[in-house]
């Protein structure tokens, strides 16, 4: 048997296909420029060693890998990530979760607590970091006032890091809360009307419609707040000052990255660090993906 002559294109798909990879292209482009092209120059920087006053670069292999593997340094930090994304992660989402439920009724003024919990994410970083830093204060900030107390949240080692989760958890549960608005909106009432008709609870039928039916959005809100507390630097480098005691036990890998290149014109070892947690992120996000099939129900 001869194979079947595949079909040649009429004007018409011809056309079409041309027009449609005329509109994907700018997309496409994007891609490459602002994606792909950076991370494959940064993975080739890491494999070089930039010379004095940042200039020139000399081949040196896995040379980087190899000290970063033993600097102690990198090691901290991405410990001290790894904690803020264990207090941003999981709080954030469970506080917005709850808040979604109750948001999601019929009640007055609804738009506005919505709206009143969502203003963390458009309010300045600047000015989020300026406010958190004053209610922070030991001499004269709210907290200390409130409490009659004396702490210093952001100053003493042993709870800066857990200070700076909290401004995490408080700045991106309004993103969470309309993600999970917009899951439950989803989810068919006839399941809330039936469970009623059977006698269950609401506690019931939130553990048994709303977890379950939530799970891909629940999912999607994990694997991406992951991804994003561990790249985390702007709230440390704005509320964090270098001449803190409690600097080290917070840095992040990110804030490592930004002080070896921008600061030390350390361009390769700058790469390697974000290389590092770059591979890092993959295998939380393959691990995150064989999951999936086991956590998530789709109705």
């Amino acid at each position: 048997m001869t194979k079947a002559k595949k079909a040649k294109m009429t004007p018409a798909q011809r056309n079409e296909a041309v027009w449609g990879l005329v509109f994907v292209a700018p997309a496409i482009l994007g891609l490459i420029i602002l994606n792909f092209w950076p991370i494959g120059n940064t993975i080739w920087q890491s494999l070089h060693r930039t010379g004095d006053f940042g200039l020139g670069n000399t081949f040196v292999g896995l040379d980087n890998y190899v000290n970063v593997c033993g600097d102690s340094e990198f090691w901290q930090s991405m410990l001290n990530t790894i904690k803020y994304a264990i207090i941003e992660v999981p709080f954030s989402i469970v506080i917005a979760l709850i808040l979604a439920v109750f948001l999601n009724r019929k009640m007055k003024f609804r738009s506005g607590y919505r709206t009143i919990f969502f203003l963390p994410m458009v309010a300045a970083p600047a000015a989020v970091a300026m406010v958190w830093k004053w209610l922070y204060n030991q001499q004269y900030g709210l907290l200390n006032q409130i409490f009659d107390a004396s702490i210093a949240w952001i100053s003493n080692p042993a709870t800066a890091w857990i200070s700076v989760g909290i401004i995490g958890v408080w700045s991106i549960i309004g993103y969470n809360m309309v993600l999970f608005i917009g899951g439950l909106q989803e989810i068919p009432h006839d399941y809330y009307e039936a469970a009623d008709i059977d006698g269950a609870t609401g506690i019931r039928q939130f553990f048994s419609i709303t977890v379950p039916l939530l799970s891909p959005t629940t999912f999607f809100i994990v694997q991406t707040r992951i991804i994003s507390a561990l790249q985390v630097f702007d709230l440390i480098y704005m509320v964090m000052d270098r001449t803190n005691v409690a600097f080290s036990k917070v840095q992040s890998v990110v804030m490592l990255f930004y002080e070896y290149t921008f600061t030390n014109d350390n361009k390769g070892y700058g790469s390697t660090l974000v290389v590092m947690l770059l591979i890092f992120i993959l295998i939380i996000t393959v691990v995150l993906q064989k999951l999936e099939k086991k956590f998530v129900f789709y109705n």
